[in-house]
């Protein structure tokens, strides 16, 4: 067994909380992209045009948040989980924010012609997604340090957010939506986000050099 599966095995059960951790930001990432696709397309109808605007906004912000977090990841003395954290609280923030903010923007929108309106959605979920997008890069780089693992690394937070957005896609349509509403679903994201926060800063707290030292091992074994 090489030396860098052999860390990875090592510092998994350390990093458990990491995993529980991605998996509520996925949990919260899918609830958000339902419910705010329902509140947009009341506010700005719901056609081919509209699902296009909104999909493509939710991507091209995971894309562009994937390259900046991934910039930041790689900064000189980067506390990963203290940007993990403040990215979660910031989504949090603005999800709970978000419907009667978007609801606000619709009114004021009324008039806009039908580019102008595209336009308005898009940013809408640009900006939260950005958010989203950084998460991940900023947890791997994490979690590469800790395990000397880049495969493991990526492979299971990837699994794990995966997970999460596929078990929030069913919650968010069958029970979240019909019994909480779009307001009360969003606060739901967010208390999961804010649980990831939770769980990343704590443990930033004690400083990141008290995660799992097997990365220097795989170093001195490269």
């Amino acid at each position: 067994m090489n030396a860098p599966v052999a860390d990875a095995e090592r510092a998994a059960p350390e990093l458990r909380w990491l995993e529980h951790a991605f998996f509520l930001s996925g949990i919260a990432a899918l609830t958000y992209q339902v419910a705010w696709e329902r509140v947009l397309f009341v506010i700005f109808g719901i056609n081919t045009e509209a699902v296009t605007v909104v999909v493509t906004a939710f991507l091209l912000g995971l894309g562009v948040g994937s390259a900046i977090g991934g910039w930041v990841s790689k900064r000189p003395g980067c506390r990963h989980l203290r940007w993990f954290g403040g990215a979660e609280l910031a989504i949090a923030a603005f999800g709970a924010l978000s419907v009667p903010f978007y609801h606000a923007v619709g009114r004021a929108t009324l008039g806009f012609g039908p580019l102008a309106t595209a336009a308005v959605t898009f940013l809408l979920v640009l900006l939260p997604t950005v958010l989203m997008g950084a998460t991940l890069p900023l947890l791997v780089a994490y979690a590469v340090r800790a395990s000397g693992s880049v495969g493991w690394s990526v492979g299971t937070l990837y699994h794990v957010n995966t997970a999460g957005s596929a078990i929030a896609a069913v919650l968010t349509v069958t029970l979240l939506l019909p019994y909480l509403g779009l307001q009360g679903t969003v606060l739901a994201a967010g208390a999961c986000n804010c649980a990831a926060a939770y769980m990343a800063l704590r443990r930033d707290r004690r400083g990141e050099d008290a995660a799992p030292a097997v990365a220097a091992p795989a170093t001195e074994a490269a």
